[in-house]
């Protein structure tokens, strides 16, 4: 089924975008982007994904940003000022429209914190929000009141998007998320389900403009497919490629291989409530039998590294005195052989294309030959999202995933896997929350450098979560394409350019 923007709006949402006020230009022509899957969403409050990361973050402005090298800047606030330990005042930045003509106004921004920490409305990002308490307007500054100190605060604004209140009140949610109206360097064309979401440039942007006409994100799945097309000149640029597949792009002098060290980390979720892993021990088997440096060294061979943390030296958090995981498979037969019952419990892997399937494939195979009876579930993204955010006698025994919260905090990915109170935890342990929480609320970095310690040291020791490596992104483009990529695994149109 196709969305597009017009045909999405009906009654009165109609007659505020009649007539769209961007216009475009042929700058150097169109870009094809092949992803690994649909994205989940368009709406940026409803998902925290790649696929839908990468492009929605195209149609929206943040409230702040991140350069190349990470250091954060001003976007819809030009600046800010923190008033007390709980009170943020932000600067609006005047002169910004949305895609519909209509003028940002603080107004949108308050609405939009309200909207993604309201937990009526269930956003993913809950927990990264949800020290805010409130949002309010005066004049041109909007000030932030925070549940106590939050010294994450200003990494986790450089991804909470602007959206127009105006036309989320007069739509819903679900057509916005259908035919989304933002503020930034690309418009919304249209989603046709399943194969592409297309994007105009905004000619009336702000800042700097999008060297591209249109931009189309296709949905393709195989990462065969995406090489093919890239190397066939379907496609300018291609996500999640392999090692494999770089060495193979490496000899092709049309296009050129593009990587960077990321704050992302690859890790094996666990589902404390079912069998096998509700028993520590057989947790510990399974740390036990994986092969974290094979995989790095003998399967992605990009520059990644083992991780025995939720963290990576890319988070503030991270602790490198940490020791790492030990590999024994040896010692994982013999817990297995001591726990037959437990280990020959069927437990289902979940995972979805976007991730490296030889990974997945790797890890089952080191589980299984430790005795365990492991099966791998491939489901699309949504689905796979929905499954491990689902309740407990509803998740999947295991799960892989690469979490990044594109805020370089360790708050963004410890707080969110492993406090209780986020959706996206298996885990439940009060002493753990507690030392999360001392994290996320003091001002003092060695205050918090400790709870994170101690934070690590818990989840190494009970293997809550079985960490893996810090990942690497490789990209695959035209050898005409200049785009930097960034350990946020940003994908900024208006920061490419292209010579033909």
């Amino acid at each position: 089924m196709k969305y597009n923007l017009k045909g999405m709006l009906t009654g009165a949402a109609l007659a505020v975008f009649a007539t769209p006020l961007f216009t475009t230009t042929a700058m150097a022509g169109g870009i094809t982007i092949d992803l690994a899957g649909e994205p989940a969403t368009m709406d940026p409050h409803k998902q925290w994904n790649p696929t839908s990361y990468y492009v929605y973050r195209n149609i929206f402005d943040n409230i702040l940003t991140r350069d190349n090298d990470g250091q954060i800047m001003g976007q819809i606030a030009t600046s800010w000022n923190q008033a007390s330990d709980s009170t943020l005042e932000l600067t609006i930045r005047e002169g910004v429209t949305f895609h519909d003509g209509e003028a940002l106004e603080p107004s949108d921004v308050v609405f939009s914190v309200k909207r993604i920490t309201n937990p009526d409305f269930g956003s993913p990002q809950l927990g990264q929000f949800n020290k805010i308490v409130d949002a309010s307007a005066d004049g041109n500054v909007v000030t932030l009141t925070t549940d106590g100190p939050y010294p994450a605060l200003m990494a986790q604004l450089v991804k909470l998007s602007i959206v127009p209140e105006h036309v989320v009140e007069a739509v819903g949610d679900d057509a916005f998320n259908a035919a989304p109206v933002g503020s930034g360097a690309y418009a919304f064309t249209e989603w046709d389900r399943g194969v592409s979401v297309t994007l105009t440039s905004n000619d009336n942007y702000w800042g700097d403009k999008g060297p591209f006409d249109t931009a189309v994100f296709r949905a393709v799945p195989d990462e065969a497919t995406r090489v093919a097309d890239l190397q066939a000149g379907t496609a300018d640029l291609v996500v999640s490629i392999n090692s494999d597949a770089a060495a193979q792009l490496a000899s092709d002098s049309a296009v050129i291989v593009l990587s960077a060290p990321t704050e992302r980390v690859g890790y094996m979720g666990l589902n404390l409530d079912k069998p096998p892993f509700n028993n520590k021990e057989m947790r510990r088997a399974a740390s036990l039998a994986i092969d974290r440096l094979g995989i790095t060294e003998g399967l992605l061979q990009a520059g990644e590294i083992p991780m025995a943390q939720m963290a990576s030296p890319a988070h503030f958090g991270y602790n490198p005195d940490v020791p790492a995981f030990e590999y024994n498979l040896d010692a994982a037969k013999a817990i297995t052989a001591a726990n037959p019952d437990l280990a020959a419990t069927p437990a289902t892997l979940a995972t979805a294309p976007v991730f490296d399937q030889r990974i997945v494939q790797a890890l089952q195979q080191m589980l299984n030959d430790a005795g365990f009876n492991i099966s791998i579930s491939m489901t699309d993204m949504p689905t796979y999202l929905g499954i491990v955010r689902s309740d407990p006698a509803e998740n999947s025994e295991l799960s892989f995933g690469r979490w990044s919260c594109a805020c370089q905090d360790a708050d963004g990915i410890a707080y969110p896997v492993l406090h209780s109170a986020s959706n996206w935890s298996r885990v439940n342990v009060p002493e753990l929350d507690a030392f999360l929480e001392t994290a996320r609320a003091s001002l003092d970095t060695e205050v918090r450098q400790a709870a994170y310690n101690e934070v690590h040291q818990i989840v190494r020791d009970n293997y809550y979560t079985l960490p893996l490596y810090q990942a690497a992104v490789l990209y695959g483009a035209t050898a005409g394409l200049a785009f930097e990529p960034t350990a946020n695994e940003s994908m900024f149109l208006n920061r490419m350019t292209m010579s033909k």
